[in-house]
């Protein structure tokens, strides 16, 4: 058989893609899941049992989404997603609230995990809206992220991470347990963070350490001049100074208290309880 009988005749065999119907035969959907209006669920993809999708959500194929799960609307899930399985917590038994919570608006690559929370952690795990996360990324038990954040390839959270909004978290970033990220922090590739990080800083290594204001990311974010020069004296006043961290904190509240900037700063390090990068 010559090359152009055989094209021809794989050519006859091809489905058009754009003739799947939006619930593609081949999917597995329990009767409890509930559907919003204009939802499509591609090929051999996975919908358990009280999982709730908003409108003009994207399933793809082979996608795996177990419940209890709720899910905003316009969502994307690229093929092999595994989203709302059971928390890895080795106390975890079942037949106890566990839940996830997805926003609006997010994009979920392949490979993604995301697990339900636990009965000793807040009972769910939480995602936003307008997130990016990119392929083979991990979000563990009741964690809580923002909005607007990117996760590049495997990026991963350990369980009961905070991460607020406008995070950039690099490619292999490592997140331990019980750590925060504050808003618009950056990270490097293969970093390893272990304790928390402030707003507005770039974080990287292993174990992570500080390298300065994040003022590209915070620029493009909107924020003024004047905000960004006041953060990058409270940087300097905090982590390059002599005074001890008490004193240094209580300058910035006497100094920068009018900078909303400063006074998110000052309070998150206040309120840590792993301890701050340095």
């Amino acid at each position: 058989m010559s090359i152009a009988t055989h094209n021809r005749l794989d050519a006859a065999k091809v489905t058009r893609l754009d003739a799947f119907e939006p619930i593609h035969p081949t999917a597995v959907i329990h009767p409890t899941a509930r559907l919003g209006r204009k939802v499509t669920v591609g090929p051999f993809s996975l919908i358990g049992a009280d999982v709730v999708i908003g409108d003009k959500t994207e399933i793809m194929n082979h996608v795996t989404l177990q419940g209890p799960t709720t899910i905003g609307r316009e969502n994307r899930f690229f093929p092999y997603c595994s989203i709302g399985q059971d928390p890895q917590d080795k106390k975890f038994a079942g037949g106890t609230p566990s839940m996830l919570e997805i926003g609006d608006r997010n994009v979920f690559r392949e490979f993604v995990t995301i697990h339900r929370g636990t009965p000793k952690g807040r009972g769910f795990t939480s995602v936003g809206h307008d997130n990016w996360i990119m392929a083979y990324c991990h979000i563990a038990h009741d964690c809580r992220v923002g909005n607007h954040t990117i996760f590049a390839n495997g990026a991963t959270l350990g369980g009961h991470v905070t991460v607020q909004d406008m995070v950039y978290l690099g490619g292999i970033t490592a997140i331990h347990q019980y750590c925060e990220v504050g808003e618009l922090v950056m990270t490097g590739g293969h970093t390893m963070i272990a304790q928390d990080v402030p707003p507005y800083v770039i974080a990287a290594g292993n174990r992570a350490r500080l390298f300065g204001v994040n003022k590209i990311g915070m620029e493009r974010n909107g924020v003024s001049e004047e905000e960004l020069r006041n953060i990058q004296k409270a940087y300097r006043i905090f982590f390059r100074g002599k005074e001890p961290a008490k004193g240094a904190l209580a300058r910035l509240e006497k100094e920068l208290a009018f900078s909303p900037v400063v006074k998110n700063f000052v309070e998150f390090i206040r309120q840590s309880e792993r301890g701050i990068c340095r």
